[in-house]
C-alpha cells in the first residue's frame, strides 16, 4: 500500500489512485441498479412461468450455491491474476448469463432448470467477482482519505441498490420481467468495460509462488493468524444468517398477520436503506479512533429488528427501528473496511475478503432453511427474540477480544512488507493497541 501526502485537503481528487476509484463508483452504481431490478424480475420470471414459491426459493439457491462454493477460489484467483481482468471476466460471464435468461423469458421459453442452470452461472460470477473487487477497491485509496472514500463507495451503492428496486418494480408493472433481465445485461457489459480501464501498475506483481491450494492456506494465515479478524469473521457468520432468517422469512410473515400486509414491511425495508445511507454520510465525516471498537458497539442494535418484529411494534416504531440499523450497519461497513485496507498486504487482500465473503454467506442458506421448522418447535415470537439474543451474544463475545478494542486508526498508511506484516500478525493481541 502506499501513503499519502499529508499536506493535501480532505478531497477524493487529492487522491493518485482517484481514477480507479472513480471508475469503479461508477461500474457498481451502473451494476447496482441493474442487479437489484433483475433479483425481482427473476422471482416474478419464475412466476409468470408456472412456477411456485417453492421454485423461486430453487431459483435463490440456485445462485446462492455456486457463490458460497467458488468464493474461496475466486480470492485466490483475484491475489494471483491481476484483478481488473477477473472483474471484466466476471462481468462477461453475468452479462451473457442474464442476456440469454432475459431472451427466454422474453421468448417464453424459460422453464425451471434453465432459469436456475443461469442463476447458477451468475452466482458463480459473483463469487470470482467480489473478492477481486473488494481487493481491488482497498488498493484504490490511500492514506487519511481511506475511510471517507469507502463510505462515499457505500453511500453511491446503497443509493444504486434503492433506485434498481424502485425502477425494476416500476418496469415489472409495465412491462415483461425479461425487459429487466435485458437491461441488467447491458449495464454487467458497461461496467465491464469501464473495469477494463482500471490501472494495476501501482499493484506489485505477483512473485511465484505455489499453486491454488497454497494460495488459499496463505491466505488462511493471513487470517488466522489476527485474532481480530477471525473473531469479527465468526461473529457475522452467526449475525447475518440470523439476520437473514428474521428479515427473509418471519418479517414477512409478521407484516402479513399483524401489520396488514406487505406494504408495511416495504416501508420498513425503505427505511433501513434510507438509514444505509445516512450512516454512509455520517462516516464521510466521522473518524472513530478505536476502528473496530466503534464498529462493533454498532452491531448491537441489529438484534433491535428481530426484537421490534417479536413485539410487535406499529409500522412507524419498526420503520425507525430499521433506519438506526441502517445507520449502524454502515458505521460497522466503514470501519470494517478501513481496518482491512490498514492492516492487510496488498497481495493478500482478495483472499482475506474471500473468507470474509464466505463467512458472512455460508451459513444463510441454513438459517433461513430452519427458520420454519424453529418458529414450529418454539413459536414465532419466541424464535425472534432468539434472534435478537444471539446477535448481542456473539457481538458481547467479540469484545473480548483485545484487538478489536484496542486497533487505531492511522493518520497514514506506510508500505510494509510481506515479512514484516507477516511477523507483527502473529503478535496480533500484543502490538494491536500502539497502531495509532
Amino acid at each position: 500500500m502506499t501513503s499519502a501526502a499529508p499536506s493535501p485537503p480532505p478531497s477524493l481528487r487529492s487522491l493518485p489512485e482517484g481514477r480507479n476509484f472513480g471508475l469503479l463508483t461508477a461500474a457498481a452504481i451502473i451494476t447496482s441498479l441493474g442487479t437489484n431490478g433483475a433479483l425481482i424480475a427473476a422471482a416474478f420470471a419464475v412466476l409468470e412461468s408456472g412456477g411456485d414459491s417453492g421454485d423461486v426459493g430453487l431459483v435463490a439457491a440456485a445462485r446462492t450455491a455456486p457463490l458460497v462454493f467458488f468464493l474461496l477460489i475466486g480470492g485466490a484467483v483475484a491475489d494471483r491474476l491481476p484483478r481488473h481482468r477477473v472483474m471484466v471476466a466476471a462481468n462477461t460471464l453475468n452479462c451473457v448469463s442474464q442476456a440469454v435468461f432475459a431472451w427466454l423469458v422474453l421468448t417464453g421459453d424459460a422453464e425451471l432448470w434453465h432459469m436456475m442452470v443461469l442463476t447458477a452461472l451468475c452466482g458463480t460470477g459473483q463469487a470470482f467477482f467480489g473478492p477481486a473487487a473488494e481487493g481491488m477497491l482497498l488498493s484504490s485509496v490511500s492514506g487519511e482519505q481511506a475511510a471517507r472514500a469507502f463510505a462515499f463507495f457505500r453511500m453511491s451503492m446503497h443509493g444504486a441498490a434503492i433506485g434498481g428496486a424502485a425502477l425494476g418494480g416500476a418496469m415489472i408493472a409495465a412491462m415483461d420481467p425479461g425487459w429487466v433481465l435485458a437491461v441488467d445485461a447491458v449495464a454487467f457489459a458497461v461496467a465491464g468495460a469501464l473495469r477494463a480501464f482500471l490501472d494495476v501498475s501501482h499493484i506489485p506483481p505477483r512473485a511465484p509462488g505455489g499453486g491454488l491450494l497454497a494460495d488459499l492456506r496463505e491466505g488462511w494465515r493471513e487470517v488466522a493468524g489476527r485474532p481480530w479478524l477471525w473473531a469479527v469473521v465468526l461473529q457475522f457468520s452467526v449475525v447475518v444468517a440470523v439476520v437473514g432468517a428474521a428479515e427473509a422469512v418471519y418479517g414477512p410473515l409478521v407484516a402479513r398477520d399483524e401489520l396488514g400486509g406487505a406494504r408495511p414491511w416495504g416501508f420498513a425495508l425503505a427505511a433501513f436503506g434510507v438509514g444505509t445511507l445516512g450512516g454512509a454520510l455520517l462516516m464521510m465525516r466521522w473518524k472513530p479512533r478505536r476502528l473496530l471498537l466503534a464498529g462493533t458497539l454498532c452491531v448491537f442494535p441489529l438484534a433491535l429488528p428481530s426484537a421490534a418484529l417479536a413485539i410487535p411494534l406499529p409500522v412507524a416504531g419498526l420503520c425507525a427501528v430499521m433506519f438506526v440499523t441502517g445507520v449502524a450497519i454502515e458505521v460497522f461497513g466503514v470501519s470494517w473496511m478501513t481496518a482491512l485496507h490498514q492492516e492487510i498486504p496488498e497481495d493478500k487482500l482478495s483472499r482475506v475478503a474471500a473468507y470474509d465473503w464466505f463467512g458472512s454467506v455460508a451459513m444463510v442458506p441454513l438459517a433461513t432453511a430452519a427458520a420454519g421448522p424453529v418458529e414450529t418447535l418454539v413459536g414465532r415470537s419466541e424464535a425472534l427474540w432468539g434472534c435478537a439474543a444471539l446477535i448481542v451474544l456473539v457481538t458481547a463475545g467479540v469484545l473480548f477480544v483485545p484487538g478489536v478494542r484496542n486497533l487505531k486508526r492511522r493518520s497514514s498508511v506506510a508500505k510494509v512488507s510481506v515479512p514484516e506484516q507477516s511477523r507483527k500478525s502473529a503478535d496480533a493481541e500484543g502490538s494491536v493497541g500502539g497502531l495509532g
